[in-house]
């Protein structure tokens, strides 16, 4: 620490890029501290640093990282107290770390080495103009750094992190139980889905909140560790239906199973939601660009003979590119459509007797001509929020009334009304859905000539290069940090050589990370501490929305 002082007041008022000699290793009295990367302009991004402790004295034994989910929840657990231990204390501004939201992600804002916890920070180091303030950097680093050394982290209760492993675990075998027992998704009894607002990701207060009750007949116990069960609505693979009046809680309850993909902590109201890993919502999206995708089984037959098995456009209507969402979505994995008809083109998802009876050159073929085939050849289940298409009570498994936020079982009585009002419209789909093509991407989709930057704006945007990816409509991509190792994806893709389907792609990435680590994505100096996993079907979907995406034939 003495060393440190000594050089931060000589570079006392010299030139900005003089703080450059601080890089390197200091000793501290109860931890290392690491300067990695010294920006070379206040006004560049921040310097990057490291504090790194002992876990013995952490007392962080080999249970917190026996299995992967436990080292995930003992990283998301330690950059969320120093980001709440930051916030509390005002001092974000002086130490920023990439803090998590309410879902428990892979990041590297902390790193679980076998004999060391590892926190990374970035830190705005002390100029006036592109003056060096030295006497404010030493106090920062060597006063304030200590204190949030000691506070922060020192101070942990060693209960609260067993409490999160232990909930994890949970999580873990909830999920297993779904896998092993073909079902899709799993909400328990108490559970709080409403948020406080619409632009808000907390819990709504339990005093206005409705918990969730199970309907009866979906009502299962879960064996848990330790003895102990869970009680709760589990939805079984196949074709579901919520519908129910407005304002009743469907899109709410479709929300909750979309970020039920991942593990969320305590007190968040949706840790006891948990739905398949592999999991998609979809939605129209007029106006993207897609790429030679074979959206045959939807539509065909267009009046310019434009090839729909390998269909190409630069500006999608809001039924092709729902066609497209699908397949693009199975080609790259999934298992289970997510549809809320409010983000739906209505042709795409319907179309009554009437309108058969009128319009006899339809290229579409209607999501529920191919709903049933999609499951019955694919095994690919389907939850759907419907509330004015009673057509759709024809295809459906199970359907869930939502009244006042309660979901009540309706299938018998959904069945009675179908045998005392039959429907008219004619089914316009084939016997089978056909395979899912497999398409290959040509590297040369994400090389560089040339300098040329990759750079995110929040959770919604990819600069790469001149062009910009849009990911607004990808509503499971939940932080900012996924978007920033996505974007580290798509440039190691252009380090590739060889063509590789979809699914080889996701294959490569996946090994890649398991072999090197998420840091081994970043090619920047220092530590690469805001970054955070996605789930490998987001990285497909930000894929099809680059506009200039090469598929070889």
């Amino acid at each position: 620490m003495k060393e440190l002082q000594r050089q931060l007041l000589e570079l006392d008022r010299k030139g900005y890029k003089a703080y450059e000699k601080i890089k390197g290793t200091y000793y501290f009295h109860n931890f290392t501290f690491h300067v990695d990367h010294v920006q070379k302009d206040p006004y560049a991004p921040p310097s990057r640093v490291r504090i790194v402790y002992d876990r013995h004295t952490l007392d962080l034994d080999e249970e917190v990282d026996k299995t992967n989910a436990r080292r995930i929840g003992t990283i998301d657990f330690f950059a969320y107290l120093v980001g709440t231990y930051l916030r509390k204390t005002g001092q974000n501004k002086q130490f920023i770390i990439d803090m998590p939201g309410q879902e428990i992600l892979d990041r590297t804002a902390v790193v679980l080495k076998e004999k060391t916890l590892e926190v990374r920070l970035s830190i705005p180091l002390p100029a006036k103009g592109r003056t060096i303030l030295g006497k404010k950097a030493m106090a920062l680093l060597t006063k304030q750094l200590p204190t949030l050394a000691f506070e922060a982290i020192e101070s942990y209760r060693k209960e609260d992190l067993e409490k999160q492993l232990l909930l994890v675990d949970e999580q873990v075998t909830i999920r297993s139980y779904l896998e092993k027992n073909e079902c899709i998704a799993f909400i328990a009894n108490g559970a709080i889905l409403p948020r406080e607002s619409g632009v808000s990701n907390r819990p709504l207060s339990k005093v206005k909140a409705i918990p969730f009750q199970s309907p009866p007949s979906f009502e299962r116990d879960i064996p848990l560790p330790n003895g102990k069960t869970i009680r709760g609505m589990v939805l079984p693979k196949g074709i579901h239906l919520i519908v129910g009046g407005g304002y009743h809680g469907k899109s709410t309850l479709l929300q909750a199973l979309e970020r039920g993909v991942y593990n969320h902590r305590s007190e968040d109201g949706r840790e006891y939601v948990i739905t398949t890993e592999k999991a998609v919502k979809i939605r129209a999206e007029d106006g993207r660009k897609v790429t030679k995708v074979d959206i045959s089984p939807f539509i065909s037959q267009l009046p310019n003979k434009q090839d729909t098995t390998s269909f190409t456009t630069e500006n999608a209507s809001g039924s092709t590119s729902q066609a497209a969402n699908i397949m693009e979505s199975i080609e790259a994995g999934a298992n289970c459509l997510l549809i809320d008809e409010d983000t739906s083109a209505t042709n795409f998802m319907i179309r009554d007797a009437r309108m058969d009876a009128l319009v006899k050159k339809e290229p579409i073929t209607p999501f529920i001509d191919q709903v049933e085939a999609l499951y019955r050849d694919h095994g690919i289940s389907t939850v759907l929020v419907i509330g004015g298409a009673g057509d759709y009570f024809d295809v459906a498994d199970h359907v869930l009334l939502m009244d006042e936020y309660i979901p009540k079982d309706v299938t018998k009585e959904v069945k009675e009304i179908v045998a005392s009002y039959p429907n008219k419209r004619t089914s316009c789909s084939e016997t089978s859905f056909r395979t899912i093509g497999k398409r290959k991407i040509d590297p040369e989709t994400f090389r560089f000539h040339g300098k040329q930057k990759i750079r995110t704006k929040g959770k919604n945007t990819i600069l790469y290069g001149k062009e910009m990816i849009d990911l607004s409509s990808l509503e499971q991509l939940m932080d900012p940090s996924q978007t920033n190792a996505i974007a580290q994806m798509l440039r190691l893709i252009g380090k590739w050589s060889e063509e590789l389907t979809m699914q080889e792609v996701l294959r490569k990435l996946t090994l890649f990370i398991e072999k090197e680590g998420i840091d081994a994505l970043s090619p920047f100096e220092g530590h690469p501490g805001d970054m955070a996993m996605p789930r490998m079907l987001e990285v497909a979907l930000s894929i099809n929305r680059f506009r200039r995406l090469k598929i070889r034939d």
